[in-house]
């Protein structure tokens, strides 16, 4: 749909006669030895997942969103080391410092679970590339959910404790009711990082397998199911969204959207992060007529504020009005500092009614929890520890009386540290807001809005059309 957005899958390889390759470009890195075949089935198995998601046999194939450089970085070499896999870790960074790209997908690393004590060079390596560019990229948490979780087997694995990139782990299900899936490993990340997996994407079960393209290249599918499919598969509905809004948003306001828009759900934060990603592009691109999204791009200086008015109409409004917002940015990182481990934060002030003021002569209106008092799966300890401030993923829904609010807005202080040190960078800090108001008691709020917001807030034109449903 969108043969423009460039991206790029690191696995185990694509044969060049393959079906696949109408839509995908086979490259091997530079120093890659020989290939396998149980290497090549994987490569075709998650290139599959991104152009097609799971396969439902009895409709025709969907069209892919985007095309792909499959980029082959794994061998059989017996001298590479089989634990750290430094050799691969050095092909897929020379392949990202060589070249930009929108969207990338990992579905490999050490098969070693995450310290909360040691940043691994993985992670680190990966954590410092997709901080310096405007790259979603999506890793699988690793398929060891039902290791021994006394000693920690069971935690997601290198490098999907990587803050710049989003973990993404398996629901067994692709149907209202799911789960899941008992081999996706489980958080909680480190601190900062708390939330992994970020979100979660169907990934096949006994039950229900992932179905993708077989590597033989038979018109015929074949059954498979880990993260490493999960992973793709949401990766795909990232290019859904980019193809269809184009350049009016920047990756980092797609992770943010598909934060946002993801199901909500009773399942512990520590197995699915969020929750599920949303199933079709209608419920991340569509508003009802009682409901409004709004997305906020842009940057902001060390030490400074920057306020992002949340739209609401000018009369009062009836009932209960429900905010959800996420807000998601880059940053750099110091991985010889576990513990301060992000060098930037955001503190967010939600200010709800700009007439109440303690004081008479304050020159801003009182401020409200939001943020802080909304995450799901924290205990009080991580709650009250002042790391939540530099989570660069941030979201929570929060629930107001219509007549509490009047020309609500978040107030966005960017903080800067340097190994635990305080710190004052001269490079800006990009990010980027997604808000929602909800108001069932107001039909027309959308209207109202764009109405008296006409000259501020600029409607998403869409690109391309998306008739497809997942």
């Amino acid at each position: 749909m969108d043969p423009g957005i460039r991206v790029a899958i690191f696995d185990g390889g694509v044969p060049d006669n393959h079906p696949v390759t109408a839509w995908t470009t086979p490259i091997d890195t530079t120093g890659v030895g020989s290939s396998h075949e149980d290497l090549r089935r994987h490569g075709v198995h998650v290139t599959s997942a991104f152009l097609f998601g799971h396969i439902d046999p009895t409709k025709p194939l969907p069209r892919p969103y985007a095309p792909v450089e499959h980029y082959r970085v794994l061998d059989t070499d017996p001298s590479q080391d089989p634990d750290g896999l430094y050799e691969v870790l050095y092909r897929i960074d020379q392949t990202l410092l060589a070249r930009q790209f929108d969207l990338v997908n990992i579905s490999l690393g050490p098969n070693l679970p995450i310290e909360d004590d040691d940043v691994h060079a993985w992670t680190a390596v990966l954590d410092d590339r997709f901080a310096r560019n405007d790259t979603l990229a999506t890793i699988a948490v690793g398929n060891d959910g039902e290791g021994d979780a006394a000693l920690g087997f069971n935690r997601i694995q290198v490098p999907s404790d990587c803050v710049n990139a989003m973990a993404v782990g398996a629901a067994d299900s692709p149907d209202a009711t799911w789960a899941r899936a008992p081999y996706s490993s489980v958080g909680p990340g480190r601190s900062p990082g708390l939330i992994k997996p970020d979100l979660v994407d169907f990934g096949g079960s006994l039950q229900r397998p992932f179905l993708v393209a077989s590597l033989d290249g038979r018109p015929q599918l074949e059954v498979t199911g880990g993260t490493s499919f999960a992973a793709p598969s949401l990766l795909r509905v990232a290019a859904g969204v980019k193809a269809h809004l184009g350049a009016n948003v920047d990756m980092l306001a797609v992770r943010a959207l598909l934060v946002h828009t993801a199901e909500e759900t009773s399942i512990s934060a520590e197995e699915v992060g969020r929750g599920r990603v949303a199933r079709t592009m209608d419920d991340i691109l569509l508003c009802d007529d009682d409901t409004v999204r709004v997305i906020y791009q842009g940057t902001i200086s060390a030490r400074s504020y920057v306020r992002a008015p949340i739209p609401v109409p000018v009369a009062e409004m009836e009932g209960k009005v429900q905010i959800t917002a996420t807000i998601c940015y880059k940053t750099l990182t110091d991985p010889h500092h576990p513990g301060n481990y992000t060098r930037a934060g955001l503190e967010i002030a939600f200010r709800p009614k700009d007439t109440k003021r303690k004081e008479d002569k304050k020159l801003h209106a009182d401020t409200q929890s939001f943020f802080g008092k909304a995450q799901k799966g924290l205990t009080e300890g991580d709650l009250r520890r002042d790391a939540w401030k530099w989570e660069n993923t941030l979201h929570a829904s929060v629930g107001f009386l219509g007549k509490s609010l009047r020309n609500p807005a978040f107030d966005i202080h960017y903080n800067a540290r340097l190994e635990s040190r305080d710190f004052e960078p001269e490079d800006e800090l990009r990010y980027a807001l997604v808000v929602s108001v909800k108001a069932k008691r107001v039909a027309d709020l959308y209207d109202q809005i764009v109405r008296r917001y006409q000259t501020q807030l600029e409607p998403l034109r869409p690109v391309v059309e998306i008739p497809i449903r997942r």
